[in-house]
């Protein structure tokens, strides 16, 4: 893992060691630490970084106010580490930017294994994408005869260069959101249950949650949906589950 860069963000520095001790018993070695949000946004600015651990509860500015002036720097993947509980502090988290959380108090282990599961989907996208710095703006395919082009009208994703582009637009979209829409992309107008999701696109029965599937739905839907509340692309089927629509005009093929 030494062409893994790390961030940890915490303003206690015993957490601060107990992460980067077994961070680097699992092979990581390029692991940076700073304790404040100004810092943060600092050190994204002057490296490249392939996973983030970001506290919430930071002296001055907390993570959830920094996490979106960090998602203007770099598509890492973001792993909030919270005090808080509620289903709101946790989708707070999630529609600032970050892509996973874990509870404190809280097993390292579990910390890096939710790490290894959001790096597995990450790096890939990043490889094949050319880019050597990730960029927040940024199988035959059921409806393009390119290889690995997707396009439903509205929307068009490019898996090789790990674009989204929307009414001719490129979009920004975080890793995991990325991950969840070419996995529908990829199956078109078949339902998926939040369960068979986490599994698929996650690959983690041990730490699943629903509310993590249904966030990153709704931050899809954000991006491809001409009317968000509305949805005709992404739709939920009721008891059953979700589905990526096909346009019209290949339905008819």
């Amino acid at each position: 893992m030494d062409n893994v860069s790390i961030l940890l963000v915490d303003d206690e520095q015993a957490i601060l060691h107990m992460l980067k001790t077994v961070l680097l018993k699992e092979q990581f070695v390029d692991i940076d630490t700073v304790t404040t949000g100004e810092d943060a946004i600092a050190a994204c600015e002057k490296k490249t970084y392939h996973c983030i651990v970001l506290d919430v509860m930071l002296p001055g500015r907390s993570g959830l106010e920094i996490c979106p002036f960090m998602r203007q720097l770099t598509d890492a993947p973001i792993l909030f580490l919270t005090a808080k509980t509620t289903d709101y502090d946790k989708l707070t988290g999630f529609a600032v930017g970050g892509d996973d959380y874990v509870v404190k108090p809280f097993n390292p282990l579990e910390v890096v294994a939710r790490m290894k599961s959001l790096l597995k989907r990450y790096l890939p996208r990043q490889a094949e994408s050319g880019r050597s710095l990730p960029s927040y703006d940024v199988n035959p395919s059921p409806t393009s005869p390119q290889e690995g082009s997707y396009d439903y009208g509205r929307f068009q994703l490019n898996e090789h260069a790990g674009e989204l582009r929307v009414d001719g637009q490129l979009v920004g979209c975080p890793a995991l959101v990325y991950q969840l829409l070419l996995f529908f992309c990829k199956h078109p107008n078949r339902i998926f249950t939040k369960s068979e999701l986490y599994e698929r696109v996650w690959e983690s029965e041990a730490i699943r949650d629903d509310n993590t599937v249904m966030v990153h739905i709704h931050r899809i839907r954000e991006r491809i949906e001409a009317d968000p509340s509305r949805p005709e692309l992404l739709v939920n089927v009721r008891g059953l589950g979700y589905k990526l629509v096909l346009p019209e005009a290949e339905l008819r093929r």
